[in-house]
């Protein structure tokens, strides 16, 4: 593997690059992004080796699309078309369906992989990126008997030596779980954010006795809507079905509240309590 290109130089892509540096020391890699400013930070913080353009992946053995889910629709087929023989490309998006109907279609189909892994902060850009933020961290890999054996073989090595560990399903399924454990967990802190900050309007000091637990709560409402938005499209019949029922659980908590049944809402709580075990169990 000698020609990587990383489309997409932001917090994902830098941290994939820094990362195949160290397992990949004899590969060049090469950075394209339509953000000319973020292109030149990359190479200056030394993320990737060289400045590219998507016709040069006529010459690459591995892509890697670290770009918006939107992004990822339109410009797949035409990397697809672009790639060599031995080359593989893979996505590290947040939706799997749409992203390979399209892959799907295309006859190159054997040298995609999806791929997603659950690793991110709040932060975007190359600057937020750093070599440890795939370490300990779980990879979904989605159908992948679609991909050539050869190829994800070896890409499934190099997640492995990033720290990540591997698990697998289909597509489908991927993007309804998804929107619980990470859809609806952005969605939730959004939308806690522009409460807070409608009623901060009127109650200036409101910000000034916000504590710890409401910083981390609303954390992923720094989250950069550009990526985002789409995945709430891409993702639309998952989405509203996790909402609806976390606005039933939040109407229901309230009308206890309103019926002055705090005993049923310490036992809501207390039952809810078990998730400590469950997380516990996956960190």
């Amino acid at each position: 593997m000698k020609n990587i290109y990383i489309i997409g130089t932001g917090l994902i892509g830098g941290s994939l690059a820094l990362n195949l540096k160290a397992v990949k020391p004899k590969a060049v890699i090469h950075g394209i992004d339509h953000n000319e400013a973020h292109l030149t930070d990359a190479l200056n913080l030394g993320l990737i080796h060289k400045k590219a353009e998507v016709e040069d992946i006529e010459y690459a053995d591995l892509v890697l699309l670290s770009i918006p889910v939107d992004a990822t629709l339109n410009l797949l087929p035409r990397i697809l078309d672009l790639l060599p023989p031995q080359g593989l490309v893979v996505d590290m998006g947040s939706t799997k369906t749409s992203i390979c109907q399209v892959a799907d279609a295309h006859p190159k189909r054997a040298q995609f992989l999806a791929n997603h892994p659950i690793a991110g902060t709040e932060f975007s850009g190359p600057k937020a990126a750093f070599v440890d933020l795939f370490k300990n961290k779980t990879n979904i890999i989605c159908d992948l008997v679609k991909t050539e054996p050869k190829r994800s073989k070896e890409m499934i090595e190099i997640f492995k030596a990033m720290g990540m560990s591997i698990r697998y399903m289909d597509a489908v399924e991927h993007d309804k779980h998804i929107a619980y454990v990470s859809h609806l967990s952005h969605i939730s802190s959004f939308m806690l954010g522009k409460t807070v900050i409608d009623k901060e309007k009127n109650e200036l000091n409101i910000f000034d006795m916000a504590g710890s637990g409401f910083e981390s709560t609303v954390r992923l409402a720094k989250s950069s809507p550009d990526m985002w938005a789409p995945i709430f499209e891409q993702n639309k019949e998952n989405v509203i079905e996790t909402l609806n029922e976390y606005i039933q659980n939040l109407n229901h908590f309230k009308a206890l509240m309103e019926s002055d049944d705090f005993e049923s809402v310490r036992n809501e709580m207390r039952s809810i309590n078990h998730i400590k075990t469950i997380l516990k169990g996956i960190s």
